[in-house]
């Protein structure tokens, strides 16, 4: 391992600190968006976290796919039955069973306005047309399987194909055709450019002043450029969504340099839990909040219900591994199509 965790070997995986820094990062301001946006649109008024969410905006998704391709370049060349199975089943599995437990907490309030039998279409909709906050997870095997076919291809053509698709900001309604023009340049990067990221990640981690200097430059840059309103341009927007993830990336390995703030690496070495289970303590604390009326302030309110999406979640985790309930949060053995990987034991000496 280098000084920084990153894999010295094709064949060496392991959990990188920067990594889970970042991802951590990238969860809270994912459920962060959703908190705050749900608040403000249910109470018909904006507060102070509006701003911390259009800050992120240019950068949160990017970011999120961006490292989704990191470790791409280990696994790409395996077989189609083992890749299909990871990269694939793994993410289908986890859409299937959680687009039914969100849709089945929704579908009584969508039977009483349109009718069981609308609920059911929308339900059935839900596969093609990602249903709710979980269009990440059903997007991502999309991107994995793009890659492997194109691996072959010359990869300046693909990234030039996907910049394009980027910066032109296509909308078609249909969140796979919108998203996946949008967001496939960053995944696609973090699969080509891993070696010179984590290269970068090695490099802030060995010149920390410079890495702080160069974070406060972007974070002025990145707000001026919103707050001009021209973050959404052509170009713009994608120089920000690197910008962005660089800056994450530095963020993250600043923090493992200097082992702060570890709930961090914690919700990011769980992200797929929070990401999965958020959505229902959030709901909850919102509703609680602008019913009672307890705190008058929307800001608050957005940040408390923030909290509360990412501990729920936490919770329900937790809670889910002590009654048995780990199909939950662990694909089951039955679910695979390739034998998994085995776990390391021990060997006696010799």
């Amino acid at each position: 391992m280098t000084a920084n965790g990153t894999p010295k070997s094709a064949g060496t995986e392991a959990r990188i600190d920067w990594v889970d820094y970042a991802k951590g990062i990238c969860i809270i301001m994912v459920v962060m968006m959703h908190s705050v946006l749900g608040v403000e649109l249910a109470a018909g008024e904006t507060g102070f976290m509006h701003a911390v969410v259009a800050f992120a905006k240019p950068f949160r998704m990017p970011d999120f796919f961006l490292i989704s391709g990191l470790f791409l370049p280990l696994v790409i060349d395996r077989d189609w039955r083992t890749y299909i199975d990871r990269k694939v089943v793994h993410f289908a599995y986890f859409y299937v069973l959680w687009v039914t437990i969100q849709f089945g907490f929704k579908a009584p309030g969508f039977a009483a306005a349109s009718g069981w039998q609308h609920a059911g279409y929308l339900y059935l909709e839900s596969f093609i047309e990602p249903f709710g906050t979980l269009w990440f997870i059903y997007l991502l095997p999309i991107f994995f399987i793009v890659i492997k076919l194109t691996r072959k291809l010359p990869a300046p053509v693909i990234w030039g194909i996907a910049a394009g698709l980027e910066m032109s900001h296509i909308v078609t309604g249909w969140t796979v055709i919108d998203e996946f023009c949008a967001r496939f340049v960053y995944i696609y990067s973090g699969y080509l450019f891993a070696t010179t990221i984590f290269a970068l990640s090695d490099r802030a981690r060995a010149q920390p002043m410079l890495a702080i200097v160069g974070l406060l430059a972007w974070a002025v840059i990145n707000q001026s450029l919103v707050n001009l309103g021209v973050s959404e341009w052509p170009a713009v927007s994608l120089m920000l969504g690197y910008a962005g993830a660089v800056a994450i990336i530095i963020a993250g390995t600043l923090l493992a340099r200097a082992q702060l703030l570890n709930a961090l690496r914690f919700c990011g070495e769980h992200s797929i839990v929070i990401y999965l289970a958020f959505f229902l303590p959030m709901a909850a604390t919102r509703t609680v909040l602008l019913k009672t009326g307890v705190i008058g302030d929307i800001g608050t309110i957005s940040l408390l219900v923030t909290i509360a999406g990412v501990l729920g979640a936490l919770l329900i985790w937790r809670l889910a591994l002590r009654v048995g309930a780990r199909f939950l949060f662990e694909r089951p053995i039955a679910f695979w199509i390739a034998p998994p990987k085995p776990k390391a034991v021990l060997q006696p000496a010799e």
